[in-house]
């Protein structure tokens, strides 16, 4: 699950793109109180404007919505062939993101400071665990 898939309304407005722009994904912020239309933030105009005012939209598509965030507590995100010259990769679980469905996401960074999910990652190693051993 890419994060961009995560936001408060729960929807992401899908944009096809134009000659001058190209297609994109863009988080649903709030909803339009007299039409229920899907409202997205415009960054030329500074302001909130219907999906439905640009002539690219697509459609919406669901999105998770985040409902809590507790730390790593420990755990270990684990790939096998992730690190430099594909030898194994292990990175420090930040935080597990809980959906409104109960799934739960780890998010880790990286060595150069990048926030991901690791939702990819081969395993999952608990506190005080070494990679194969229970």
């Amino acid at each position: 699950m890419d994060l961009r898939y995560f936001n408060q309304t729960g929807w992401t407005a899908i944009f096809n793109g134009t000659e001058t722009e190209t297609g994109r994904m863009v988080r649903v912020e709030a909803w339009d109180p007299a039409t229920g239309t899907a409202l997205v933030v415009d960054p030329k105009r500074g302001a909130m404007r219907p999906v439905t005012d640009y002539e690219d939209f697509s459609h919406l598509e669901k999105a998770d919505q985040v409902v809590a965030a507790v730390p790593g507590g420990g755990w270990r995100a684990y790939w096998k062939d992730e690190g430099p010259g594909k030898t194994p990769l292990t990175e420090q679980v930040l935080a597990w993101l809980i959906t409104a469905h109960g799934r739960a996401t780890a998010i880790t960074m990286d060595a150069h400071g990048h926030v991901e999910d690791a939702d990819s990652a081969d395993a999952f190693i608990p506190p005080g665990e070494e990679l194969g051993h229970a």
